[in-house]
């Protein structure tokens, strides 16, 4: 059996605007619209900044009390190279831990789960490594956005 390995690849901290609510959608659940306002990220082999306002999370609350996420943004290298990003995941814990983080509290992040699974559309050139893997996202909750960080599948 093989068992895959990880290596941190960058994490990335978002400035996000509150959410704007959609509640009830018309399937019961409710839909956040949460845009970006900016943010940075940072690794071993790049780092650069968050475009700011280039795209938000479609986030889905789901009647058992998952956010389903849905962000799509864009990220620039130092280099000057745009890179999409469209991240997938789910965050979750007791109501109390959910309600402390809908107030813009800090919470320890062992009190909930927050999983993403990203994929990156990066042009030829030296960030095409991103292309080309899986990666697999542990985040972090912080008052004014998240902190994510990629893991790269080996």
């Amino acid at each position: 059996m093989i068992v895959p390995q990880l290596e941190f690849a960058f994490t990335v901290r978002l400035v996000l605007k509150p959410a704007i609510w959609l509640r009830p959608t018309a399937v019961g659940a409710e839909r956040a619209a949460v845009y970006l306002e900016s943010g940075d990220f940072e690794g071993p082999a790049i780092r650069g900044r968050v475009l700011p306002e280039s795209g938000a999370d479609w986030a889905l609350m789901r009647p058992d009390g998952v956010i389903d996420f849905d962000a799509r943004y864009m990220l620039e290298a130092d280099d000057g190279t745009p890179i999409y990003i469209q991240n997938r995941g789910f965050r979750w814990g007791e109501p109390d831990v959910m309600a402390a983080m809908a107030r813009r509290e800090d919470v320890d992040s062992s009190r909930y789960y927050m999983r993403t699974s990203p994929r990156f559309e990066a042009p030829q050139g030296p960030h095409d490594w991103l292309n080309r893997h899986v990666f697999v996202g542990a985040g972090e909750k912080i008052p004014r956005g998240n902190q994510i960080h990629y893991f790269k599948v080996l």
